[in-house]
């Protein structure tokens, strides 16, 4: 029914989208989920599917198929966050101005993403890997902050971390199966890793079509119209001069620089808790389980009790995961509790901090917003992940973990007198103030 009122009244929808405030939802419609939203969930979801099978085999392809180093890894996994991070600001300005830029831009990036899977068959070297990995993190980057922006126009600012919990739940919920199915390739097939990235391909085209037939061309109605100019470059980079997005950004940024990327994460498990190879493929099962569990519930918690506290608090569930590694504790019992909390850190960080950028910027720069602090958070975690790669090659992985573990513990103290900073002096826009978001966003 949302998708077919979408269509149908496009006249009706632009006739009054001057008088609509941004996120409304027309009288009758008190859902705090918009189809919008689903529909963008599923394309995430089958997105993540493609996305997962190979993230779920890339670590021990490079390094034991190819032997790479876990410099060399550091470095190749420090390429998929950085290039995806510079190129979110590209896409979060272009999308911005109405009409239909934020799913024509979006589209973009799901397409170039789908089209870089089968590259992988031919790709075994280093530089070319890296470069096809650097191509299909592109396509993120494109799609990442017009994507996070039709979620946020589409929903009532009250209910944003819902809707971004209930998003990043189907997303997880492809990235639970993505794995699962990259253990059942792999066991079906002779030519695992081949049949494992032909698979992928297939099923990121199948992401694409949902997305062309299933997505509005508008949030709901609520965009400026196809008319409308795009921001300037100068007045999306000029956002960082609303001390509420520019604290959101120092923290992300801050705190990004002491996350350990999930396949050294895995990897350490896998080494310093004996987890046989062949089971590998499933460690990442557990942390999506848990986000998909988690997601909606606590970005409904985010919206009631404090995005910014418990964006700081996920990351306390990844120092505590961090020191489990550390600790003399072993087998079966330790490593689920590890990615139970590392599943709990996502769910408490990577919708509630969309959610809460969302309420620190106008309607009319969602795209620019998100992708200033996404860019932010995604070029600490890239020199993080080469930092991580030279400690472990230099000293070794419980060592490099420590360290980390010290910085991550340091950075969550000042992230959290940053944003007592930010609660003490309330900045928003006219939807965080009728919501509380300038306190609890």
């Amino acid at each position: 029914m949302y998708l077919a009122d979408s269509r149908n009244g496009t006249a009706r929808d632009t006739a009054g989208a001057a008088a609509a405030a941004p996120g409304s939802i027309r009288p009758g419609r008190r859902a705090a989920v918009p189809g919008t939203v689903l529909a963008l969930g599923a394309v995430s979801l089958i997105t993540d599917v493609s996305a997962e099978m190979i993230n779920a085999v890339l670590p021990l392809y490079v390094v034991t198929a190819l032997g790479l180093s876990p410099l060399g890894f550091g470095l190749l996994d420090g390429i998929n966050n950085g290039v995806g991070a510079l190129v979110r600001l590209a896409g979060g300005h272009l999308a911005d101005g109405g009409g239909r830029r934020h799913k024509v831009v979006a589209g973009l990036g799901y397409g170039l993403s789908a089209v870089c899977k089968p590259l992988l068959l031919v790709a075994h070297g280093l530089p070319v890997i890296s470069a096809v990995l650097a191509a299909d993190r592109t396509g993120k980057g494109l799609r990442t902050a017009p994507r996070d922006a039709m979620i946020s126009l589409a929903t009532r600012p009250e209910h944003r971390g819902r809707a971004f919990g209930v998003h990043r739940a189907m997303d997880t919920t492809g990235a639970l199966l993505g794995p699962l199915a990259a253990f059942a390739v792999l066991r079906a097939t002779v030519d695992g890793y081949d049949a494992v990235f032909t698979v992928s391909g297939c099923v990121a085209a199948l992401g694409v079509l949902v997305l062309v037939l299933f997505v509005p061309g508008r949030a709901g109605g609520t965009d400026a119209g196809p008319t409308a100019a795009r921001p300037a470059l100068r007045d999306s980079l000029g956002l960082l001069r609303r001390p509420a997005l520019r604290r959101l950004t120092l923290c992300a940024a801050l705190l990004g620089l002491t996350t350990v990327s999930d396949s050294f994460l895995y990897l350490l498990l896998q080494r310093e808790l004996d987890v046989p190879a062949h089971l590998f493929p499933l460690l990442p099962l557990g942390t999506a389980a848990v986000f998909l569990l988690l997601a909606v519930p606590l970005g409904a918690l985010a919206d009631r009790t404090g995005r910014r506290r418990l964006f700081l608090a996920g990351h306390g569930a990844l120092l505590l995961a961090y020191g489990l590694v550390l600790s003399p504790l072993g087998g079966a019992p330790a490593v689920v509790a590890v990615l139970v909390l590392h599943g709990a850190f996502y769910a408490a960080t990577d919708g509630v901090l969309a959610a809460a950028t969302a309420g620190a910027v106008p309607a009319g720069h969602q795209g620019a917003g998100q992708a200033l602090v996404g860019t932010g958070q995604a070029l600490a975690r890239f020199v993080c992940s080469v930092a991580f790669g030279a400690a472990w090659s230099l000293w070794d992985g419980r060592a490099a973990l420590a360290v980390t573990a010290a910085g991550l513990a340091v950075g969550a103290v000042v992230a959290a007198r940053v944003l007592r900073t930010a609660e003490a002096a309330p900045e928003g826009n006219d939807d965080d103030r009728r919501t509380g978001d300038e306190v609890s966003g």
